[in-house]
């Protein structure tokens, strides 16, 4: 049912998609099927140019013939398409399960518009049940860990702040070559107090809350796709 709901999202969202544009694309297996679903325009016509926010979506775009530019080349966007791993209603996210938050939110901010798909379990009241990815630098992380959890503390936010393992159980390392730390807080009750605050932090590279961001998010659900703006 969910990959049904990402796919209505992704298809929605190409409704927004204009020849011309030159487009940020997302990562992860929502933005996945926007990718697939763009391919098929593509392939019937439609003239777009695309800079991924990852190598593996740089690999998937190219493999199915959709342009691929970069930040350097194409540094102004039109519009980013990608997911999010929770939202809320004031589309405060957090993004970052698959290991490419700071690019993703480079990307975004080089573009006019940013809109999120995902399907309805990605919704949430508070932010925090998924757990919180922070790109650390390789000094000193554990360093960077510790003053995280001190930070977050004085937030209101407590719980384990892990770092990611590959499926060797290898420490995982993203296309910028830093550390993920997973942060279990399980309810940010403040996110736009959090962030800067964990921004600040040396070592922290960038953290995946995303906020005020996102101007649209378009939610697969079982009856069709919700469109949430945020609150004027």
């Amino acid at each position: 049912m969910a990959d049904n709901q990402k796919q209505a999202a992704a298809r929605r969202a190409l409704d927004f998609v204009e020849d011309g544009m030159k487009l940020g694309i997302g990562t992860g297996s929502t933005a996945e099927e926007f990718v697939k679903l763009l391919a098929e325009r593509v392939a019937a016509g439609l003239k777009i140019i695309g800079v991924p926010t990852s190598e593996r979506t740089a690999a998937l775009a190219t493999k199915l013939g959709v342009p691929m530019s970069n930040l350097d080349d194409t540094p102004h966007l039109d519009l980013t398409v990608d997911g999010a791993d929770e939202l809320d209603a004031n589309l405060a996210l957090i993004k970052g399960g698959g290991g490419a938050l700071l690019r993703e939110k480079i990307v975004a901010t080089a573009s006019d518009r940013m809109i999120v798909i995902a399907d309805a379990s990605k919704v949430v009241t508070t932010l925090g049940a998924f757990p919180l990815p922070l790109e650390i630098i390789p000094f000193g992380a554990l360093a960077t860990a510790r003053r995280v959890a001190e930070v977050a503390s004085a937030h209101g936010c407590q719980g384990d702040i892990v770092r990611r393992t590959d499926s060797y159980g290898e420490p995982f390392f993203t296309d910028s070559e830093n550390f993920i730390f997973d942060c279990h807080f399980g309810s940010i009750t403040d996110p736009a107090g959090l962030a800067p605050a964990l921004n600040l932090i040396a070592g922290v590279v960038e953290t995946g809350l995303f906020i005020n961001i996102a101007s649209l998010a378009l939610v697969g659900t079982p009856s069709g796709v919700d469109m949430i703006e945020p609150a004027k």
